[in-house]
């Protein structure tokens, strides 16, 4: 297998080199790999130690409490760790674009459905949803299989459906998937027949620095057949497709499937589902190229189960097995309805002779149109692929038509992109293939891509306001030219949609609607949303964000941008509406002025923030440091100087509010004694190796941000204000490493893998270091010595804590958890500082957990981390693709910036005495007011009867 860390582990192929011609079509040299028939892992989900039960179990009972009320109000919590959910080892590459993830694809079936808004649903796996494969040959043998190994599981719940008349024959021993997102391949090497070989690859739209089709909700599947035979063979490919999203949706009724109109060859299928509890409905189309040497032919329904019309799943098999084609099946071209608890499919399939000693292609396409997002506060958006496609639900068999004819360019990109970092012999094979598998998050994270304009609500929103629709007309310039054969629906719809922009602008202006802040001529690429993880449901935490943006920024910076300039607006808002905090029972405001929000929402984005209860992040100490150093990267990576000028007001308010934390007027900020950060289960007191480090950082990419917008007198006080904070973070130093904080506690002098945050992103915006060099080395070699090989021989990644007589740091869950994301940000540390071996050895220790064969069942889930038991906590998760800050550490981008100059001439006392009293006033109004130092009745109690246990 090509998926070992260490170099003598793999066999030696000769790298494709890009002046070799490349068949796209045929798994590459490098490729994540399972065999079909490899045994699932067992998951094992973290398990709290008692200390840790005693600790957490008043925030426990409040958040108990809160997940049953949402729960009673039709809503979800954002976290929910007292319900399981089914967890699996079997994924694999996700299919669509970003922001239109519909399965994650395992072989050639498919399992998850992420359709929902609020949160990714992991529905039942669609057991009618396959590709199968027939074969006859003129001496009258005959094999055919669906192209899955047989799961006894799976055909003795779909019995009702026929599906386990079909033949289920592959063995998978000598079969093989390959994994290199966004592209997968599938090598079915005699199976079911052992003169014919079968590769299917598939692939998505996810083209780096493309705002267009890496928006399209769809995916193909190229065939490749050879015959090894001396024999032709009539082959038959069948894809199969249920008419549902999943849960009981499926079986609600009056669900229909209808034949695309056939054009340029490509015939398909429509299927069109409406959906329960409201949901906005969608449309699939299942489609597949005729061309000289394939037949086309469709089976437009087929009953799964129920009463439904139309021959059965069980009749549709026997047909095509015996005829190779529907050619003789008898459908008059009216759409077939399906009845209240029955549920419908429909197949395509492609026919072909397969002479010996050749090879033929076959071509399908799956794709998907749901071209709203409703969230549960009523507010509807349009998705970005509706720019160019409309916003009716049928553009799926046009997406689907148009995906056959263009896929070839889309893998020419996609090759462009990726076989420079393939070819290049000095990075560890298994990092260049674990650096695009990762990206799988981009999709399969529950992303959401809108149109970029104001949301859609209804009458019951807006009843006091008069308005008319007479003079209304829709702006369709940027969609793609339909024909809507004068559909009045386009037309009052555009009408609807016109007025309503209008009435809601001053209501997005009090929201973060960062799309007011881009300058005349800027294009509107849309709005992202990615949830922080499927079992944390956020949209763009941005604690975490501030690890995984570094392959957005790579990728796609102008969706970047777009998320800063969110944040941006979001800084300026004031929220003084109540929220409850699981960790005290306090309500506290839920967004003031100067904070910058944990996340951007859940069910209301962008209008109400801060869906986060378990602490009050407002008080956090890293949100407003992380914003300032990313919005600094994102400007010198893009040399956007009207973003830079957009965002400036919210860069020097982040700067002023953080600043009331500086208790003592040292220059330094310090933490409260909770978990005030990122590690929002293990707190810090005083000043703190990473808050402390991030502020460093902060004041000195905000003092260069303000000389790039021309403002030389804020960018002299900030330096000054740097240098004064640098002086005492300087003290945390204890001769080897900076200490976790200095308040004198238990995990004072813990060896904390992330106390370089700061220095890492100086280094990576082209700053001053914020310690001295030989200072970061020593903690970096700290961190390999203790953190990394301390912990399983090297083979996990750097636990967040360790102590100094080499045990790992038992006093928080978090403390001893080893996290995919900040293991890889420390190897970026590492690379920046030279010392790159130990980076790869260090960030090796994440592949050989997740996705290495002998590891933990990972793969295209990485989850935020895992114990020194192996115990994980919230799969898929967003801060593993801070993969990508290796590769920007390694790469060294351009940076548009001018070096720091400083007059000689002015002393810092100069600075301080002349700049600081305006800093001081906008400081003092963002101040917020001291926090009550009692706590609850319930938290008394409970510390109480812990006192007296014997823990």
């Amino acid at each position: 297998m090509e998926n070992g860390h260490k170099e003598d582990e793999y066999e030696e192929h000769p790298v494709k080199s890009s002046t070799c011609e490349v068949d796209p079509w045929k798994p590459d040299s490098l490729t994540w790999q399972r065999k079909l028939n490899t045994k699932a892992n067992t998951l094992t989900r973290f398990n709290l130690k008692l200390r840790e039960i005693k600790h957490l179990a008043p925030l426990g009972v409040r958040l108990w409490q809160h997940v049953n009320a949402e729960a009673a109000e039709g809503r979800i919590s954002i976290i929910d760790p007292f319900s399981k959910r089914l967890v699996t080892s079997y994924h694999g590459v996700p299919l669509g674009g970003i922001g239109e993830a519909l399965e994650e694809v395992t072989e050639v079936s498919f399992n998850g459905i992420s359709y929902s808004p609020e949160y990714v649903k992991i529905a039942q796996s669609l057991q009618i949803n396959f590709l199968i494969v027939f074969v006859s040959h003129p001496n009258g043998k005959k094999s055919s299989t669906v192209l899955c190994p047989r799961n006894p599981e799976v055909l003795k719940k779909s019995a009702s459906s026929g599906i386990g008349s079909w033949d289920w024959n592959l063995n998978g021993e000598s079969s093989t998937y390959h994994a290199l997102y966004p592209r997968a391949w599938t090598v079915y090497e005699g199976e079911p027949d052992p003169e014919i070989s079968i590769i299917s690859c598939q692939i998505s739209p996810f083209i780096p620095h493309n705002y267009k089709e890496s928006s399209f909700p769809v995916s193909v599947f190229k065939f490749t057949l050879s015959n090894s035979g001396k024999t032709s063979a009539d082959i038959t490919l069948l894809f199969t497709w249920a008419n549902s999203v999943g849960g009981t949706s499926e079986f609600s009724g009056h669900h229909y499937n209808s034949k695309m109109k056939t054009k340029d060859g490509v015939h398909g299928v429509l299927l069109h589902h409406k959906t329960a509890d409201g949901r906005p409905p969608v449309t699939f189309a299942i489609a597949a190229e005729e061309t000289g040497d394939v037949h086309i032919s469709e089976c437009p329904c087929f009953s799964i189960s129920g009463s439904s019309l139309g021959i059965t799943a069980k009749e549709m098999w026997q047909e095509i097995k015996q005829h190779g084609s529907f050619d003789r099946l008898d459908f008059d071209g009216s759409s077939i309805h399906s009845e209240p608890g029955s549920s419908i499919g429909a197949a395509v399939a492609a026919s072909l002779t397969l002479p010996p000693d050749t090879v033929r292609t076959v071509t399908f396409s799956l794709a998907w149109a749901c071209p709203e997002v409703r969230f549960a506060s009523g507010k509807t958006y349009h998705r970005r692929y509706t720019r160019f496609y409309g916003a009716r639900t049928d553009a799926a068999g046009e997406i689907a038509h148009d995906a056959i004819l263009e896929h070839a360019n889309w893998v020419s990109e996609i090759e462009a992109w990726q076989r420079p970092i393939l070819e290049d012999s000095r990075l560890p094979k298994w990092y260049r293939i674990t650096l695009f598998n990762e990206l799988y998050f981009l999709n399969a994270g529950g992303t959401i891509w809108t149109d970029g304009l104001p949301p859609m609500q209804s009458l019951a929103t807006i009843e006091q306001m008069k308005f008319s629709l007479d003079r209304s007309s829709s702006d369709l310039k940027n969609t793609k030219d339909i024909d809507h054969q004068k559909d009045s629906t386009v037309e009052i719809l555009g009408r609807m949609t016109s007025m309503l922009e209008q009435i809601h602008n001053p209501t997005t202006s009090n929201s973060a609607f960062g799309t007011y802040l881009l300058q005349s001529g800027e294009e509107n690429i849309g709005q992202f949303l990615y949830l922080e993880g499927i079992e944390y449901h956020m949209w763009n935490t941005y604690d975490v964000h501030f690890y995984s943006s570094f392959a957005i920024i790579m990728l796609f910076p102008l969706l970047e941008l777009s998320i800063q300039r969110d944040f941006a607006a979001a800084i300026m808002v004031h929220d003084p509406s109540r929220m409850k905090i699981m960790s005290d029972g306090k309500w506290v405001p839920r967004k003031v002025l100067g904070a910058v929000p944990h996340d951007i929402g859940i069910s209301d984005p962008w209008f109400e923030l801060n869906a986060y209860n378990l602490f009050d992040t407002d008080r956090w100490k890293d949100l407003n440091s992380k914003y300032v150093l990313q919005v600094y990267r994102d400007m010198v990576a893009t040399g956007d100087k009207n973003f830079a000028k957009a965002v400036w007001p919210s860069v020097y308010i982040a700067i002023a509010f953080l600043d009331q934390f500086d208790k003592d007027g040292d220059g330094m900020i310090e933490n409260d004694g909770f978990p005030d950060q990122t590690y929002d289960a293990w707190s810090v007191t005083g000043v703190s190796a990473y808050c402390g480090g991030l502020w460093v950082a902060a004041l000195q990419a905000a003092s260069a941000m303000a000389r790039e917008v021309g403002d030389s007198v804020t960018g002299d006080y900030f330096w000054f204000k740097f240098q004064k904070a640098k002086a005492v973070y300087d003290k945390l130093w204890n001769g080897s490493y900076f200490n976790y904080d200095n308040s004198g506690g238990s995990s004072s002098s813990s060896i904390q893998a992330d106390q370089l945050a700061g220095q890492w992103y100086a280094r990576a915006c082209g700053l001053q270091p914020i310690v001295d060099e030989e200072k970061v080395r020593s903690a970096l070699e700290k961190v390999y010595n203790f953190n990394v090989l301390k912990v399983k021989e090297g083979k996990r990644g750097a636990v967040n804590g360790m102590l100094p007589d080499g045990r790992v740091d038992m006093s928080a869950m978090q403390s001893r958890e080893i996290w995919a994301g900040v293991t890889y940000s420390v190897a970026a540390n590492m690379i920046h500082e030279g010392m790159e071996e130990m980076a790869f050895n260090t960030a090796s220790g994440i592949y050989d957990a997740a996705w290495s064969q002998e590891g933990l069942g990972y793969s295209f889930q990485t989850p935020e981390g895992w114990n020194t038991d192996d115990e994980y906590r919230s799969l898929c998760y967003m801060r593993p693709l801070a993969i990508w800050a290796m590769q920007w550490a390694l790469s060294k981008p351009e940076l548009h910036h001018h070096d720091m100059v400083i007059k000689n001439g002015d002393s810092t006392e100069t600075l301080n005495y002349e700049n600081h009293v305006g800093f001081e006033k906008v400081a003092r109004c963002l101040k917020l007011p001291e926090v009550e130092g009692s706590r609850s009745f319930l938290q008394l109690f409970f510390d109480m009867v812990c006192r007296r246990l014997p823990f």
